[in-house]
């Protein structure tokens, strides 16, 4: 510590510029400055506690704001008018089947602009030659598609076409996202054709991940009539796709089991896939409190180091609390000066540890190909936190330093 900044309570005292136990703020954060100066590497060990809380903490709500931003802008961009209507289970366990006049009631419903459905080929499976053992589906399953179920999911071809009134009554297939990784087709270049049900089907199409309903990414598609042609499909949906005025969701979705199965709408069930999305979003918020629990400690780890610090700095700096007591200074000035020191070493610590959290929302957002959000009260409250944490850990070793008489200081030293 110089003498110029010993002396400067007394100087001001004399000079009658201010009460002899008041110091001035940027004088109090100067010397504060210069006694975390004197001591580069102690410091910087002890604000590397504080940096990897708050960088932790802000990393994880950046990462978790970047992650809610985007799956919310997803379920905004798809629609949260998008309802599920499927056969229930009767009182043995066994399914209900939905009547084939399901999908032309729906749509003549008030406040539906669009429904398809979509009817489960049990009897079928698909192979990528006829030389792979029938039972190595990979998972992938058959379905007859209307040709509006595309745009009813609000799905979209990664390439080729849907189906269409012109090819539903050809053998021609649509292969969702994951069953066509699966049959390692990722293209309809070069007339590719698949094994289905014992019959050659020619691919027109791969559609990308359907996100509101992800079961449709490991079905293949095929018309109605080529299946109730080769396949004897009975026409029973086993899922209808249902798009009502976003005014009217709740309405629709309370008439939907009726509408359906007039005679017995118990067995029907009716449900919303953006539901599923706003869970999981919010899920991630609760998994966001947890973490941050987890930074709250390591926190609190860099504060018993920062009070631990200071601790020793007050015994080894006896001597010139002795020699500042003994020149006219208050035990005020000497606890404001060690209070102002451990504030300031964690509020540094804080802003270290917020440009370290953007720095690993940045990365996780460019990883993710997502937007990079970080929320303003994190921005914030890292150096706040800092601040404040370091001002409770420094009160002790303040009140320490401040209790000292001049005599015994200097004794000490």
């Amino acid at each position: 510590m110089s003498v110029a900044a010993i002396r400067r309570p007394i100087a001001l005292r004399k000079r009658g510029e201010r009460d002899s136990a008041s110091i001035a703020p940027h004088e109090l954060f100067w010397v504060a400055l210069q006694g975390l100066r004197q001591r580069r590497l102690r410091a910087a060990l002890s604000a590397l506690g504080i940096a990897i809380g708050i960088g932790a903490m802000v990393a994880v709500v950046g990462v978790s704001a970047s992650s809610q931003a985007t799956l919310l802008a997803t379920i905004d961009k798809l629609g949260t008018n998008l309802l599920t209507v499927t056969p229930g289970t009767t009182f043995l366990g066994a399914s209900e089947v939905l009547p084939d006049t399901a999908v032309p009631m729906i749509r003549h419903m008030s406040g539906v602009n669009e429904a398809s459905a979509v009817y489960q080929v049990s009897s079928a499976t698909i192979l990528r030659t006829p030389y792979v053992p029938s039972e190595q589906t990979g998972g992938i399953g058959v379905d007859a598609a209307e040709p509006g179920l595309l745009q009813a999911v609000g799905g979209q071809l990664a390439t080729g076409q849907f189906l269409n009134a012109a090819n539903e009554n050809y053998p021609t297939v649509v292969l969702g996202a994951q069953a066509a990784s699966t049959l390692q087709i990722p293209s309809v270049s070069g007339h590719i054709q698949v094994f289905l049900g014992g019959t050659w089907f020619n691919v027109i199409g791969v559609m990308d991940p359907v996100v509101l309903d992800p079961t449709l990414d490991s079905t293949a598609f095929i018309g109605l009539p080529v299946a109730e042609r080769l396949f004897q499909q009975q026409p029973n949906p086993s899922e209808i796709y249902v798009r009502a005025n976003v005014n009217n969701v709740t309405q629709v979705s309370n008439l939907l089991a009726p509408t359906t199965d007039p005679q017995n709408a118990d067995g029907v069930d009716v449900s919303r896939p953006s539901d599923v999305l706003e869970a999981r979003a919010a899920a991630k918020g609760q998994f966001t409190t947890l973490l941050l629990g987890l930074g709250a400690v390591a926190l609190l780890v860099g504060a018993i180091g920062i009070a631990n610090i200071m601790v020793i700095s007050v015994l080894e700096r006896r001597g010139e609390i002795g020699l500042r007591r003994a020149l006219g200074a208050t035990r005020r000035h000497i606890s404001s000066q060690f209070l102002a020191e451990s504030a300031l070493l964690a509020a540094l610590g804080g802003l270290a540890g917020l440009g370290l959290g953007v720095l690993a929302t940045w990365i996780y957002s460019l990883s993710q190909n997502q937007p990079m959000v970080v929320p303003l009260y994190a921005l914030i409250a890292a150096p706040a936190a800092g601040l404040v944490i370091g001002a409770l850990a420094g009160l002790y070793p303040a009140s320490k330093a401040a209790r000292l008489s001049p005599t015994e200081a200097l004794r000490a030293s």
